[in-house]
């Protein structure tokens, strides 16, 4: 042996650096002796996987699957190209409604999503007072679809009717298409379940006003790019599910001047602008069409475990893997861990409902909660919270989004795109930031906050790719 070399590779003439997984015996053995560990937060796999998990991860085709999986959502181009009425675009009939999360009939409906219905029903005249609607959905007068089916979103209850106007953006690199309703702003509103004369008013004004004057603009406008407005809003602090405040404001500046220069009267354009300026969430809606564009890109990608879709009907949490074609994957929505408005509190909760939750399966919304410090109290936590929740993601996502960069982690890429496997492996679940709707019919909007899925929904998807 050369003198040179230190015995044992210089073990015992230098110190040790010790790193500890799983139980905790040596590591707090070695922490009373004041001996440095570094300590890896490692569980096995939970118990009943294992044979699937050597299965997905031993199929050929999985590493290549999930990079061209991954790659078509991170390099989707959404861009909003139109504004017009459900009917036209998604060929919706009288008595045909949409909604948010997995399927569901009225008699499991929550009472957001009942209130929502209602409303829905007192909009497009199929009845005339809430007992009447009431009673003719629980007769199965109307017809219930996801949101989801038919290339839509919808935030919270989701509640897609004929005459709601929708915006229409197009992905300019693979060709999808995706929809989503005008945001009607908060409060009592219909997509937290509320249904009172001031809700179906300002719905039917969206319908005769507001719809038709973001028609003409978007059109004389043109194509708007909306990866590279979200990607500036990152930079201004949005994270594009609970916060949208630069986003709106992006938004409005590019449509403003082919609002001015609209036919729309004076009072009606007075009326547009105060709306959309006084209402920060109202990109949240065009943001979502958007991360619908990019998750849809990467469906159908045989052998891939990249989760496509994460909705929430107020009753059930659903999740869609590329791998798996449509089907869905449920469990229980849980109730979100946050701040209450006024006098509310957990006892007056629904569980979590709502398809906003397709921003955070493309890298948005809690994944990106260090991007946008200004709301982590709005959703109870403090900022090294959002940068730790962020941190975590990575590690059950399989790339970072080139464009939604994260100032405070050194514009490093957000974490995007939700690996199964990982999940399952880790058992970390993902994070949602989102608003909490009043558990009974027609209360709105009681609060917001956090919420995860339940973890057996990526159980039965590991199950389902390894089948």
């Amino acid at each position: 042996m050369s003198e040179s070399r230190p015995r044992l590779g210089g073990l015992l003439s230098r110190e040790p650096h010790i790193v500890a997984a799983g139980v905790d015996v040596l590591a707090e053995a070695l922490h009373r002796q004041a001996v440095p560990v570094e300590r890896v937060d490692w569980r096995p796999p939970p118990p009943g996987t294992e044979e699937s998990l050597a299965t997905v991860l031993g199929d050929p085709r999985h590493s290549e699957a999930n990079a061209l999986a991954a790659g078509r959502m991170l390099g989707a181009r959404p861009q909003l190209v139109d504004v017009r009425p459900a009917r036209e675009v998604l060929g919706l009939e009288r008595g045909a409604f949409l909604h948010a999360g997995p399927p569901i009939d009225w008699e499991r409906a929550s009472g957001p999503m009942r209130g929502a219905l209602i409303g829905a029903m007192l909009l497009e005249d199929l009845a005339d007072t809430p007992e009447r609607a009431e009673q003719a959905l629980a007769r199965g007068a109307a017809t219930l679809e996801p949101c989801h089916h038919h290339a839509t979103v919808g935030p919270m209850a989701g509640l897609v009717s004929p005459s709601m106007w929708m915006f229409v953006v197009k992905d300019a690199e693979h060709g999808g298409t995706a929809y989503c309703s005008l945001n009607e702003g908060l409060g009592k509103v219909l997509r937290y379940g509320a249904y009172g004369p001031e809700v179906i008013e300002r719905l039917r004004w969206m319908g005769a006003v507001l719809g038709p004057a973001l028609r003409d603009a978007v059109r004389l406008r043109g194509p708007l790019d909306l990866m590279t407005l979200m990607a500036q809003a990152m930079q201004m602090g949005d994270e594009l599910h609970n916060r949208n405040r630069a986003a709106t404001s992006l938004l409005l500046r590019e449509l403003a001047p082919a609002l001015a220069s609209s036919e729309a009267s004076r009072a009606d354009l007075a009326g547009v602008l105060s709306f959309i300026g006084g209402n920060d969430h109202f990109f949240l809606n065009v943001g979502m069409a958007a991360a619908k564009c990019a998750a849809d890109a990467a469906r159908d990608v045989p052998g891939s475990s990249l989760v496509v879709a994460m909705a929430r009907n107020g009753t059930d949490f659903g999740i869609q893997v590329s791998g798996t074609g449509d089907r869905w994957f449920t469990g229980p929505a849980g109730v979100p861990d946050g701040l209450y408005l006024g006098s509310y509190g957990p006892a007056d909760a629904n569980p979590d409902i709502g398809d906003s939750a397709i921003t955070e399966t493309v890298g948005m919304g809690g994944f990106a909660l260090a991007a946008a410090p200004a709301i982590v109290r709005f959703v109870g936590g403090e900022v090294p919270d959002a940068l730790a929740a962020t941190r975590r993601m990575y590690e059950i996502t399989m790339a970072e989004h080139p464009a939604l960069q994260v100032p405070l982690l050194s514009f490093r890429g957000t974490p995007a795109g939700v690996d199964v496997t990982r999940v399952v492996r880790t058992g970390i679940l993902p994070v949602i930031d989102t608003g909490i709707a009043g558990r009974e019919a027609g209360t709105g909007q009681v609060g917001a906050g956090l919420v995860e899925p339940p973890g057996e929904i990526f159980t039965q998807a590991l199950h389902a790719l390894a089948g």
